[in-house]
């Protein structure tokens, strides 16, 4: 019996991009930044950003990158998703990252990134009403993730821990 054929679809740092199942989605690299993955579990299709940053204000820009942060990147998300025929009703999500990379001394929240980070996605997705189905954020590792659309579930690879499913 053979398998169906199905690709991965990658995703840089501060990109994002669309699958659908049999295929799968995954980005690497993933220390203070957020992999953020929405789907419709029923139509088998799922986005998925690799966020940066929380907020696209710190941009000095003009032209920045939308996908970099979480407050531009999401709502793309959700568009694309809507127009490729997901139900707005459906979407749900998960997410993994938002790291501590390095230790610091000083109790600066401009340097806590990961938890920023973190707190900026979730409050984009409370926004639009999608829910957190999983998560696996914070700690000091960095992570890989990959997503399946056809089985909803987020295959996550830490760093000197080892892997799970969510």
């Amino acid at each position: 019996m053979k398998l169906v054929d199905s690709k991965a679809v990658k995703v840089g740092i501060a990109d994002l991009n669309f699958v659908k199942a049999p295929d799968v989605i995954r980005t690497s690299g993933l220390g203070s930044c957020v992999g953020v993955v929405i789907f419709d579990p029923v139509i088998k299709i799922a986005g998925m950003a690799h966020v940066m940053l929380p907020d696209s204000n710190s941009s000095k820009k003009e032209d920045f990158n939308p996908y970099k942060y979480a407050d531009t990147a999401i709502p793309i998300l959700v568009e694309t998703l809507l127009k490729d025929g997901a139900r707005k009703f459906a979407l749900k999500a998960k997410i993994a990252g938002g790291a501590q990379m390095f230790a610091f001394s000083v109790k600066n929240d401009m340097l806590r990134i990961g938890e920023r980070n973190v707190t900026a996605v979730k409050q984009m997705l409370e926004d639009y009403r999608i829910p957190i189905m999983a998560e696996d954020v914070h700690g000091n590792s960095g992570r890989t993730i990959e997503f399946s659309p056809e089985t909803s579930m987020l295959h996550i690879r830490t760093i000197s821990q080892g892997s799970k499913e969510i």
